[in-house]
Formats: structure tokens, C-alpha cells, sequence
């Protein structure tokens, strides 16, 4: 009973926060401070790096998973709720678990926020285990996508290409500084990348690793490798799949 009553509270708790910030928000569009950047919220901490990158001094980021929190079960604080109203723009990571359990009641209760996918033109990697990331595919069958889609320099150019258009959408005054600033981007993941081609292409190069929860499945993919997961279908490890 006790559960059942703190789970209520905790509802109506969530649910008015979500209507302050609507509130705040359309408030906001006709109150902004004078020299004030406008803010633009993000899922994650890796993607807010590529959204300053690009962004420069033109907007303020702020990521909605804090570090250190984990983006698969982080569930925001009443003041996130609140603040996300003063935001015009959401650019959403695409399949992570709190996006998940959370965007839809978040644009809903903010509808003058424009939503972004940064991971629009990703080629996912789906399968069919079920770990709470369910997409239909062309088939007509659910399958799960892995999420982790920022672990890959092929795919960070990508994200940086959405966030960059985004980016114009919301400011085609400063396209060009965007650009200039995306073009800068793009040459550093492309460095990055050459690097580790380089160090792979190393005839005592590893073509295996193994890791506890599988995150590296879209670096695994761009360089060949074999990523072997300790957790199994998101879950903790059976005696039968540690001794494997």
C-alpha cells in the first residue's frame, strides 16, 4: 500500500514538473534576457561535445543524462523537467533507453521545443534479442537496435552532419560560421579514424576485445573487430555463457 501510494506521488510529482515547464516555456519565448544564449538540450555527454563543436558561442548545451549516469536507465530530476521549458531546440540520440521512457511525454508536455534526430542516415545494427530497444524493420519483424550508435567514427560524421543542419535550421544567419566549424569536425574524426586504421592495420594488432556491457558494437563493425560481451541480452552473465 505504502509502495502503491509513493509510486503516486512520485506520478503526480513528475507530471506537474512537466507542466511547469511547459508553462515556463511558452513564457520564456517572450521574456528572454537581453544577450542571453538560447539553449539547446541533448540526451548525452558525447553528443553535447558535438554540438558545442559546432555551435560555438551561438547556443548554450546542456545534456540531459549527467555524467557518469547511465543513458539506458537515468530517469531526470524534477529542476531538469522544469529547465527543459527555457530550451528551443531537443536533439535526441535516437534509440537509448531513457529517450525511450521519456520523449514522448517530454515533447508532449513542451510542444513549442523543435525535435531533432542526430541519428537520422545511421545504419543500425539490429537483432533479435530484446533488450527494450524495439524497431520494425522491412521485414514487418521487432527487432532490438543497438543504441550505443556515438562509438564509431563512421557514424560520429553522421551525427555531426544531422547536428550540423539542425544547427542551420534554428540559425540560418550563421550558417557559414556553422560550417566552417562542422568542416573542422569533421576533419578531426577523420584523423581520429586514420589513426586507428593505422594502428589495426598492425600485424600484432588484436582483431578481439572483450568488454562487460556491449557499447562498442558499431566500432567493432567499422574496423573488423569481434567484441565479446560479458553481459548477455542486457542482463547479468549464466555460469554457461562465462565459461564460453
Amino acid at each position: 500500500m505504502k509502495k502503491q501510494l509513493k509510486n503516486k506521488c512520485t506520478f503526480l510529482l513528475l507530471s506537474t514538473c512537466l507542466l511547469l515547464a511547459a508553462c515556463t516555456g511558452n513564457s520564456s519565448k517572450s521574456n528572454d534576457k537581453e544577450g542571453e544564449k538560447p539553449v539547446i538540450t541533448v540526451t548525452l555527454e558525447p553528443q553535447r561535445y558535438f554540438t558545442e563543436a559546432i555551435a560555438g558561442d551561438k547556443f548554450k548545451v546542456v545534456s540531459m543524462v549527467p555524467k557518469g549516469s547511465s543513458p539506458e536507465t537515468y530517469d531526470p530530476v524534477p529542476q531538469q523537467l522544469v529547465s527543459l521549458g527555457d530550451s528551443k531546440a531537443y536533439f535526441r540520440i535516437g534509440y537509448i533507453g531513457f529517450e525511450q521512457t521519456w520523449m514522448d511525454r517530454l515533447m508532449n508536455n513542451t510542444p513549442h521545443i523543435q525535435m531533432f534526430d542526430t541519428s537520422k542516415g545511421v545504419d543500425l545494427i539490429l537483432s533479435n534479442e530484446d533488450p527494450g530497444h524495439g524497431h520494425t524493420s522491412h521485414d514487418g519483424h521487432i527487432h532490438s537496435i543497438e543504441p550505443h550508435i556515438w562509438n564509431s567514427a563512421t557514424n560520429a560524421l553522421i551525427i555531426a552532419g544531422n547536428t550540423y543542419k539542425a544547427l542551420c535550421t534554428l540559425d540560418k544567419a550563421n550558417q557559414a560560421y556553422y560550417f566552417a566549424r562542422y568542416d573542422s569536425l569533421c576533419q578531426r574524426i577523420q584523423y581520429t579514424d586514420s589513426i586507428i586504421c593505422e594502428q589495426l592495420s598492425k600485424p600484432e594488432a588484436a582483431k578481439a576485445f572483450m568488454i562487460y556491457h556491449p557499447a562498442l558494437s558499431y566500432f567493432a563493425r567499422d574496423y573488423g573487430l569481434h567484441q565479446i560481451s560479458i553481459e548477455e541480452g542486457g542482463k547479468e552473465p549464466s555460469p554457461a555463457h562465462l565459461k564460453d
